[in-house]
């Protein structure tokens, strides 16, 4: 079960966008997108109203915001491609890392170098690993400016603690890198009141951009927007400018019912607000039950923190796998699609990890197939006691312990 490039693709195939939330599309959000079906596409950047909603947004999150500081893009990939590309240099991200951050280096030739992150988190490098990894490209003659990081990330389902923001910040502030924090999953923490989100923009205002992704938390991933933040300096402001030349030149212009839609969301009134911390609160508790599945068995994850799945290392159980054709992620898969008779829960390649036994298991495919199915998810108070959720945590557990009985006697047969 070999795994070949489509006809006329390269590496930058691998790119997944982020995991669905399995949930019905908010009434009150398609009713202003349906509203707002006449509206022309919004200039590259943003038009006002989205910008203005924006900085509501990140002056709520005690980041002080203004419109000429903003600017949008159809998604959060054309964005970050826009962004890297306006401030040059070679980029440093940490491993792992969102698979969609890679490709936008690799389509504009920058060179990128992964940092290991520390035991406790991902999303952050590890600071000394971050130092040497600077030495190393300097003296080999790079050009290190950009530090890519996410406190709330895509793929481990992560917080990283304040202190190791900080720790990480500090190093690459000392050593000149501009920081783009990827903060598009600080909306769906699982314990909101048990955990702290530190925003590295709110230490170093200057040296940070901030990006976020209405597919977070706000809005559907199929009605893409994302938007930048970007300091208060005239540095800044010239990168803006370059960052909104490069969205003009890719026509990358939100749609104008998508971007009213956008508005609204960003404003966060009480159905959007709700929605989003009913459907945190929906995922925690099934991410927690995929959690105790995969430790079970054998294998290895933190404990999920945010976000719609679970970043699980299934390495321990490499043998048994293998022996039904499953060597790397995508195999897995494609096993794990097979074994659910439901849309694949995650299983890409991230990053430079190709090959290894990692992978994200998202939570929505498993909330039901129908609508109805979804509504009743999450809207009853014992979401694992649904029939259909608690088969498919059913299915998903059978398979790892399925998987660990095997391991189990191979060890025994010695």
């Amino acid at each position: 079960m070999r795994h070949t490039a489509p006809e006329g693709r390269g590496p930058v195939r691998y790119g997944p966008s982020a995991p669905e939330t399995g949930l019905p599309v908010l009434p009150e959000l398609a009713a202003v997108l349906a509203a707002s079906a006449g509206q022309p596409a919004e200039p590259p950047g943003g038009g006002p109203r989205l910008r203005e909603a924006a900085c509501a947004y990140w002056q709520r999150r005690g980041l002080r915001t203004r419109p000429e500081e903003v600017a949008a893009a159809p998604g959060a990939q054309p964005l970050l491609f826009a962004l890297i590309a306006a401030y040059g240099g070679d980029v440093l991200m940490p491993r792992p890392c969102p698979a969609w951050w890679t490709p936008q280096a690799r389509l504009l030739g920058r060179p990128a170098y992964h940092v290991p992150t520390p035991a406790e988190c991902g999303g952050v490098p590890d600071p000394y690993a971050l130092l040497e990894t600077v030495r190393r490209v300097r003296a080999e003659g790079g050009s290190p400016r950009l530090l890519l990081l996410s406190v709330a990330d895509d793929p481990t389902a992560t917080v990283a603690p304040p202190e190791t923001v900080r720790e990480a910040c500090e190093a690459a502030v000392g050593e000149g890198l501009h920081i783009i924090s990827d903060e598009t999953w600080r909306d769906t923490l699982h314990r909101p009141h048990d955990t702290v989100l530190f925003s590295p923009a709110e230490m170093w205002p200057e040296e940070v951009t901030v990006i976020s992704d209405l597919a977070g938390a706000l809005a559907p991933a199929a009605w893409p927007v994302a938007v930048a933040r970007f300091p208060h300096t005239g540095r800044a402001a010239a990168r803006r400018a370059r960052t909104l030349d490069i969205l003009t030149a890719l026509g990358a212009e939100a749609a104008g019912p998508v971007a009213a839609a956008a508005a609204y969301a960003l404003g966060e009134p009480p159905p959007v607000a709700e929605r989003a911390v009913r459907a945190a609160a929906l995922h925690a508790r099934i991410a927690a039950a995929v959690h105790r599945a995969v430790l079970g068995s054998g294998a290895l994850a933190r404990p999920p923190q945010a976000g719609r799945h679970l970043y699980a290392d299934l390495g321990p159980l490499r043998a048994p796998l293998a022996e039904r054709g499953v060597t790397d992620s995508m195999e897995l898969e494609e096993y794990l699609t097979r074994r659910l008779g439901t849309p694949a829960p995650g299983g890409h390649r991230f990053g430079d990890e190709l090959g290894a036994l990692r992978v994200r298991l998202a939570t929505g495919p498993l909330l039901g197939v129908s609508h109805d199915q979804r509504c009743e998810s999450l809207t009853t108070p014992a979401p694992l006691e649904l029939p259909h959720v608690a088969d498919a945590l059913r299915i998903l557990a059978s398979v790892f312990d399925e998987l660990s009985d095997e391991l189990t006697r191979r060890h025994r047969a010695g």
